[in-house]
């Protein structure tokens, strides 16, 4: 009998020990989603939550990453890739989410800055010298200007782009909408070609050498500075701008069922971290930190800003009234 306990006690353990092995090797992990630049970003922030969160816990995590164009991304989580957490360059794109009843319509207001740890803005890159003295959006209407923006319909950037143009018109008009069209519409009249997304913009005006400008994210102009040379293009930053957020999100329905919600936002509230902050100045994206985004002024030239909700309401509101079908955006421009 003795030995009978014996044995099934030592069965007891065995199985025990081998019931609790997976739990205690089997690392944790998170699916992030996001859009197709921010690739080289996440790519230096993954280690660092890696070792932050080890040091503070002693577990190891794994983050996997998925780029690509931003609304087929969230078409992709909509669809059932179970992402964790999604960090997009606009919140059209999150909003998304919400809709498909995956977040809360009240995202936006669960992490600090609208849930938006770093920002862009749109600037002008040139020709080198300048040649047609492209200084502000004014001269992006001149005639014998030509100017490459990507398809508004289908791209961030070219989204971005527009709601730019338009705010300052708006702006510089005192709030008059039909001003606001009627310079919108002079400035797609200058575009030559759309194409669909900001990599391909970038190629038709850098590489194929059609357009006297091209309107892009800032941080995305060092990187083509660097790509195609300084000596070939120059950067034109004008008289004010937008402000383009990267908001980010956890996706309640996924960490819910996998149980990673705790993981997740502590994954996401490290973005807005110093070593993130610094990172993310590293990447060219305007780090919410005051302090640090006058640390490099140089790069981060100070410019007004205004918001969508300033000129448009909201992101849905500029979706439906500028670039759904039959919007403004279809009613002024003319294909060519």
């Amino acid at each position: 009998m003795k030995l009978l306990k014996s044995s099934s006690l030592a069965l007891l353990v065995s199985l025990s020990a081998t019931w609790l092995a997976p739990a205690v090797s089997q690392a944790a992990s998170l699916l992030n989603v996001s859009y197709d630049v921010a690739r080289e970003f996440y790519k230096d922030v993954n280690p660092a939550f890696a070792q932050d969160w080890k040091t503070r816990t002693g577990e190891t995590v794994t983050i996997q990453q998925s780029h690509g164009g931003s609304s087929k991304q969230v078409r992709s989580v909509i669809d059932g890739l179970a992402a964790d957490v999604v960090t997009m360059n606009q919140a059209l794109d999150i909003d998304a989410l919400a809709n498909a009843g995956l977040i809360p319509a009240d995202w936006s207001s669960r992490l600090p800055e609208h849930s938006a740890p770093t920002t862009s803005t749109i600037l002008f890159i040139v020709r080198k010298g300048n040649p047609k003295g492209i200084k502000d959006w004014d001269d992006l209407v001149r005639s014998g200007v030509s100017v490459v923006i990507p398809n508004p319909k289908t791209a961030g950037n070219g989204r971005y782009s527009y709601l730019a143009a338009w705010g300052y018109a708006l702006k510089k008009n005192g709030g008059d909408q039909g001003k606001a069209r009627e310079f919108v519409q002079k400035l797609f009249a200058n575009v030559p070609v759309l194409d669909t997304g900001g990599r391909g913009a970038t190629t038709t005006f850098a590489q194929r050498a059609i357009g006297d400008v091209l309107l892009t994210f800032e941080s995305e102009v060092t990187l083509m500075l660097r790509e195609f040379g300084s000596d070939n293009l120059e950067v034109v930053v004008p008289s004010v701008s937008i402000l383009a957020e990267n908001p980010v999100v956890w996706v309640d329905k996924v960490v819910k069922r996998k149980g990673t919600e705790k993981l997740a936002k502590a994954y996401l509230e490290f973005l807005y971290t110093p070593a993130v902050q610094e990172i993310a100045v590293k990447h060219h994206l305007r780090p919410r930190d005051p302090a640090l985004l006058a640390k490099h002024s140089d790069e981060f030239k100070p410019i007004p800003m205004f918001t969508i909700e300033e000129i448009a309401g909201s992101w849905s509101e500029a979706q439906k009234v500028h670039f759904s079908d039959g919007g403004l955006f279809d009613q002024i421009y003319e294909r060519k």
